[in-house]
C-alpha cells in the first residue's frame, strides 16, 4: 500500500501545519495560488509597523491550518463531515483570498473597478476547477454557500470564520500589537453545530467576547492607523493621477508589466484574458511602477511618488465629528502655497472621507451561542453589559489628509 504524500510547513505562529492530499498539493503548487507570495497581508501597515510583511501566502496556511483544527474539533462532537466535504473545505478556505490584488484592500476597486476580491476569488477557483477536471466543484459549492451543509460556508465566511481568527492572530503577531491576541484554540474548541447552523457553545461567549473586542481595536490601532490610512491613499491617488494622464504614446507612464493594461485598455469586463493579466500582477509591479513614475515630468505625479518612496506621507487628523469647511479651505490653501498648484489639483494634496467600522453586524451574520438548555441566543441579545451596549455600533471617524 502506497504512502499518502505528506509535507510539513514550519509557520511561526502555530508550529507545524500538515498538508497531506493530493488537491491541496496541487492547489499549492499552481501559479495562481504562488503569486499571493507576492501580496502583502497588511498593505502599507509595514510603513508604521515593520514587522508586519506576511504574506497573503501566509494567512491562507494558516486558516487552512485552523479549518483543519475545526474539522477535528466538530467530528468529535458528532458532527458528520465526510472526506470528501473536509477536502472541499480545506480547499475553498485555502483560495478564499485567491482574487486579492496587489495591495490587497489598499487598491482594491482601483486597478479592478467594480469588481471586489471576493468574484474575483470565484471567477479563478473556476478556472483552476476547469484545470483540475472538476476537483473543485464541491469547495465551489461550499463557498458560494449552495451546500446544504450551511455549518462548513461559515467556516470560511461568518462572523467567526477561520479567516478572521488567522488574520486577527497573525496581524498581531506580525505587527507586535498584543491587543489583537485571541484565543483561536479555545474558540476552535467551543464551536458546534447545531440544526445544520455554526455555533459557539455558552462557555465560550466570554472569547468570543474578546474576539470582537479585539478586532475593533486591530481595526483602529492598525488597520485604520492614521499613517497606514495616509499610505494608503497617497498610493490610491498616485494611481488615479496616473489614470488621468494615461496615453499609450507617453513611454514614461508605460510600466512594462501587465499593469498597464488595467490603467489603459481594461473595459470593465473581466473575461478569461483578462483574468490571465490580472493573475500576472503582484505588489512588486506596483512599486517598480512608483519608483518609475517617481521620474515623471508631470510635477504632482512625481512628487507623490517621491514622497511615497521617501516615506514622507501625507499628514493626516482622524476625529469623531467632521471637519469644518473653513479649516478644510485652510488646509487646501497651505497646501496650494507650499507646491505652487491650480485649484484643479488640490484633490491630490488635500482631500477628506471618511472611516467606518462595525464590531458586529446582526444584519447579515450572526454569533449565535448554543446554551446548555438547548436555546440559541444572538450574542448581541446576551445579557451582559459590554456585549450589549457596544457591540453592533458602529463606529464612523472623518479624516483629513494634507501634504506639508
Amino acid at each position: 500500500m502506497a504512502l499518502t504524500k505528506r509535507k510539513i510547513i514550519n509557520d511561526p505562529v502555530y508550529g507545524f501545519i500538515t498538508i497531506n492530499h493530493p488537491l491541496i498539493f496541487s492547489i499549492l503548487a499552481h501559479p495562481y495560488y504562488q503569486r499571493l507570495r507576492r501580496i502583502q497581508q497588511m498593505a502599507m501597515a509595514s510603513m508604521v509597523y515593520p514587522g508586519a510583511v506576511h504574506t497573503r501566502l501566509h494567512h491562507s496556511l494558516g486558516a487552512y491550518h485552523l479549518m483543519s483544527n475545526a474539522v477535528i474539533e466538530l467530528r468529535s462532537k458528532g458532527v458528520d463531515i465526510t472526506e470528501a466535504e473536509e477536502t472541499a473545505v480545506k480547499a475553498a478556505i485555502l483560495l478564499h483570498d485567491i482574487g486579492h490584488g496587489p495591495f490587497s484592500h489598499a487598491l482594491e476597486n482601483m486597478l479592478v473597478k467594480g469588481v471586489t476580491h471576493e468574484q474575483l476569488s470565484l471567477q479563478i477557483m473556476e478556472v483552476l476547477n476547469e484545470e483540475m477536471d472538476g476537483e473543485l466543484s464541491l469547495a465551489i459549492r461550499i463557498f458560494t454557500d449552495q451546500y446544504p451543509k450551511p455549518f462548513l460556508h461559515q467556516l470560511i465566511s461568518g462572523q467567526l470564520d477561520v479567516d478572521r481568527m488567522d488574520y486577527l492572530s497573525r496581524d498581531s503577531f506580525y505587527s507586535g500589537v498584543s491587543e489583537g491576541v485571541i484565543g483561536y484554540d479555545r474558540i476552535l474548541k467551543m464551536l458546534v453545530v447545531h440544526e445544520g447552523q455554526l455555533m459557539v457553545e455558552e462557555k465560550g461567549i466570554y472569547s468570543v467576547e474578546k474576539f470582537l473586542v479585539a478586532r475593533r481595536q486591530m481595526y483602529w490601532q492598525v488597520y485604520l492607523h492614521k499613517t497606514v490610512l495616509s499610505a494608503e491613499k497617497m498610493m490610491v491617488k498616485i494611481l488615479e493621477r496616473v489614470r488621468s494622464l494615461y496615453s499609450k504614446e507617453d513611454p514614461m507612464l508605460q510600466t512594462l508589466s501587465m499593469l498597464d493594461y488595467f490603467l489603459g485598455e481594461f473595459t470593465g469586463e473581466m473575461d478569461r484574458e483578462s483574468l490571465e493579466k490580472f493573475c500576472a500582477i503582484d505588489d512588486h509591479d506596483v512599486m517598480h511602477a512608483i519608483k518609475r513614475w517617481s521620474q515623471h515630468p508631470d510635477p504632482i505625479l512625481a512628487l507623490l511618488c517621491k514622497r511615497f518612496l521617501d516615506r514622507k506621507l501625507y499628514k493626516s487628523r482622524i476625529q469623531a465629528e467632521p471637519f469644518e469647511p473653513d479649516f478644510i479651505r485652510e488646509k487646501e490653501i497651505a497646501a496650494m502655497n507650499r507646491f505652487g498648484v491650480t485649484e484643479a489639483d488640490i484633490p491630490y494634496l488635500c482631500f477628506t472621507g471618511e472611516a467606518t467600522n462595525t464590531l458586529y453586524q446582526t444584519r447579515d451574520e450572526r454569533i449565535n451561542i448554543l446554551f446548555k438548555d438547548g436555546s440559541v441566543t444572538d450574542i448581541s441579545r446576551i445579557d451582559n453589559a459590554l456585549i450589549h451596549q457596544n457591540l453592533s455600533a458602529p463606529v464612523k471617524k472623518f479624516y483629513i489628509c494634507s501634504l506639508t
